[in-house]
């Protein structure tokens, strides 16, 4: 694997940079806390530069660019904490729309998507408390239940839910504009993203709603997963990037006995190890997202690598904050220090698509170790 950008990768990289930098105090996370957690003004500027569509074919409007190129401005989004529904819609939406989707959904929500439509996920077939059924009808089917921490709900225009379906579940896309009895309330959480509960009291959806087949809702829910998680790893690389040169800066500026805190030996190893913790992280996300750019499905090696990244990165993107809070000191135990952010990021970001353990499980699985 071959981590050098090419030219047009590296036009996304800068020109992403440089917009984020620029628009960071209106967009960024402390901006935009209250309302529906993220700058609309922002994600009209996303549109016009094309980013909704950047992984999307060209034949359905879209810059027909890979996921690999969405992850690189994953990454800028996370070094910058500028909150966007553009992970969730493009990697666990628009990918298993355009892998499991029919010739007339991919045509209708990719082009959609391309020009910004929000779609969020609702995994709500698993999980206590987050559950919501699905009867089949004539011509439709009826859903049930309550989805719980859905990312930028309030603003979605569709919904990929996997719902309960007898003894199993199957995905479906929900039109909100089309469908009656939805209703999204935030709920608290940690992080940059907004969460929020979304009730489905008997919404009608067609027939042809339905994502993949009848049934395999496991299947849509493993590969939303596996795109969510490969994201969120970029984004948390992005992150751990910012920290590391935030400490660097400061150990340089700041200090004590006479000279910059950054000639002591202790505070260069933090950094050093920071640095490391970063370099690892960077192989190991890019590893698992090259490896869905280049798969036409889900093989189980892909899914070990996407297990791997998720419990390597989740658990090094704390310790980078937990060491650049060492370097700080008091100060970046602050709320007003931008330290403070990317700890709650790190924390947020640690959880979902599930956290280490979670996927340390399924490493462990593949290995075939006894449960």
């Amino acid at each position: 694997m071959d981590l050098t950008l090419t030219p047009e990768q590296e036009l996304i990289r800068t020109t992403a940079r440089e917009v984020l930098r620029a628009k960071t105090a209106m967009a960024g996370v402390r901006a935009v806390r209250s309302g529906d957690g993220f700058s609309s003004g922002l994600w009209k500027d996303m549109i016009e530069l094309g980013w909704p569509g950047l992984s999307i074919p060209e034949a359905f409007d879209g810059v027909g660019e890979g996921f690999l190129e969405s992850c690189l401005l994953f990454e800028e989004l996370g070094a910058a904490q500028v909150p966007s529904p553009l992970l969730t819609t493009t990697a666990c939406a628009g990918m298993p729309i355009d892998r499991f989707g029919t010739a007339g959904q991919r045509s209708s929500w990719l082009t959609r998507l391309a020009s910004g439509g929000q779609v969020t996920y609702a995994p709500a077939a698993v999980g206590t408390g987050s559950i919501v059924t699905a009867v089949a009808d004539t011509d439709h089917f009826t859903l049930s239940g309550n989805a719980d921490l859905v990312p930028f709900a309030a603003t979605a225009d569709g919904f990929l839910v996997i719902a309960r379906t007898g003894t199993g579940s199957t995905a479906f896309l929900v039109d909100v504009a089309q469908t009656t009895g939805i209703t999204a309330d935030r709920q608290p959480a940690i992080g940059p993203t907004p969460y929020f509960r979304v009730r489905f009291e008997a919404a009608p959806v067609p027939a042809d709603a339905m994502l993949g087949r009848a049934g395999g809702g496991h299947e849509v829910l493993e590969t939303a997963e596996a795109f969510g998680a490969a994201a969120t790893c970029a984004e948390m690389v992005g992150g751990a990037r910012r920290v590391l040169d935030m400490t660097v800066e400061y150990a340089c500026q700041r200090h004590q006995f006479g000279k910059p805190i950054g000639t002591f030996q202790a505070v260069q190893h933090h950094c050093a190890n920071i640095a490391i913790d970063v370099l690892t992280a960077r192989f190991i996300a890019y590893e698992a997202i090259w490896g869905l750019s280049s798969s036409p499905a889900l093989t189980d090696d892909v899914a070990l690598t996407v297990a791997s990244a998720k419990s390597w990165v989740s658990d090094a993107y704390q310790r980078v904050c937990a060491l650049g809070h060492q370097v700080h000191g008091a100060v970046g135990f602050t709320a007003e220090h931008d330290l403070h952010l990317y700890l709650l990021h790190a924390t947020s970001s640690a959880l979902a698509f599930g956290d280490a353990d979670t996927h340390l499980d399924r490493v462990a699985d593949a290995l075939g170790l006894p449960h």
